[in-house]
């Protein structure tokens, strides 16, 4: 535990024409260049991927998930393994998020109250309870560098009676979360829910910044509305939020969805996307998807992404890895996870590198402009 390190985030560039904005934020870790995006290490792994290969592609952080690790194999296990960055060997900045998301949207719950909320393992049927000062305790546990407290999402249809309701209870949940937590070699950010409800998300933001966090994060959205909506959300509150603090959108990575976030004055993401779709066979390029099952990849030589310079794109065709596909080697998953991830990580590098040169909407909308013209970027 680094009990005397002091966490920093700073703005170093903002956009003249948009709301984007660079920053550094230094944890016990290291330093994190933002808008960043964190693949998902959901049971202390990146699927198909080795930390060395995380580092290689550019992550600079990466996210586990307190639900999952609490279940199997257990949080107390990894700390005597000497944390989650020791027991998966990763030394680089780790971000867990509570669980509450997964509880919510994985598990049968069998009840929920201000006090806990009580659900069935996904592993085993098993019955279990998580009260924010348990969901504290599993992160410490952890000892990610940053953790989130416990909340409570909804999905896209929720009515505002039950949007209402998750707002206080998250609140409450919050407050409990921050007089729990000891470790200070962690930060504890704070979580803003609402819905798709202008009025509640301003209370709930309202409500978090009254407890008071380092770091801020905006759940309850890519759970189902459309992307213009979501668009809409974040803008009616995102200018309300401190400027000398970070904001973490969770769960998103289109790359279309993160572009037009940072443009609005995000600066962290996460998302499972760009390595679920890849053991589906689609890979992300400059000029659209590719869905690398198709037969008309069969004869084609040439990279996924003609622009990429990731190992994948560098090495192997696209009808080498539809080969792999249909042959149901797991390298194709590999090679397509790979890709995905490094141009998912890349995109937000380059979208930094223009906001430091002062030209983020030019670089937006070229991208923009060559998804689906069926051309690389040159």
């Amino acid at each position: 535990m680094l009990e005397e390190f002091e966490f920093n985030f700073k703005v170093v560039a903002e956009d003249e024409k948009t709301g984007a904005r660079a920053g550094v934020l230094a944890t016990p870790h290291g330093t994190i260049d933002t808008p960043v995006f964190m693949p998902v290490g959901t049971k202390a792994t990146v699927k198909t991927m080795t930390p060395e290969e995380l580092e290689e592609i550019g992550a600079e952080i990466i996210l586990g998930n307190a639900y999952h690790l609490f279940l199997r194999p257990g949080d107390e296990l990894i700390a005597a393994a000497g944390g989650l960055h020791s027991f998966m060997n990763w030394p680089k900045p780790l971000l867990t998020d509570s669980g509450g998301f997964q509880i919510f949207s994985l598990s049968p719950v069998v009840s929920v109250s201000d006090e806990a909320v009580e659900f069935r393992s996904i592993i085993d049927g098993s019955l279990h309870t998580f009260t924010p000062e348990i969901a504290i305790k599993v992160q410490e546990n952890l000892g990610a560098d940053i953790i989130m407290p416990l909340d409570h999402p909804l999905g896209y249809q929720a009515t505002e009676t039950e949007v209402k309701e998750a707002v206080s209870r998250t609140t409450a949940w919050a407050q409990r979360c921050k007089e729990a937590h000891k470790r200070r070699d962690q930060w504890l950010f704070g979580i803003i829910q609402g819905g798709m409800v202008p009025e509640l998300r301003q209370e709930s933001l309202r409500q978090i910044l009254d407890i008071g966090f380092p770091g801020y994060a905006i759940g309850g959205l890519s759970v189902g509305e459309p992307h213009s909506q979501m668009y809409e959300t974040i803008d009616s509150f995102i200018g309300d939020m401190p400027t000398d603090k970070p904001r973490y959108l969770m769960g998103v990575g289109r790359a279309d969805n993160l572009l037009e976030a940072i443009g609005l004055g995000v600066d962290m993401f996460d998302c499972a996307l760009p390595t679920r779709v890849a053991r589906n066979g689609l890979a992300f390029t400059w000029a659209g998807k590719v869905n690398i099952r198709n037969n008309r990849y069969r004869n084609e030589f040439v990279p996924l992404d003609p622009d990429c310079q990731c190992y994948t794109c560098l090495n192997y065709s696209r009808a080498y890895i539809r080969h792999l596909l249909s042959a149901n080697e797991i390298l194709a998953l590999r090679l397509l996870t790979w890709h995905n991830l490094f141009f998912t990580i890349n995109i937000v590098k380059k979208a930094r590198a223009s906001i430091l040169n002062n030209e983020f909407l030019r670089f937006k909308n070229s991208f923009t402009a060559f998804q689906g013209s069926g051309a690389p970027l040159g």
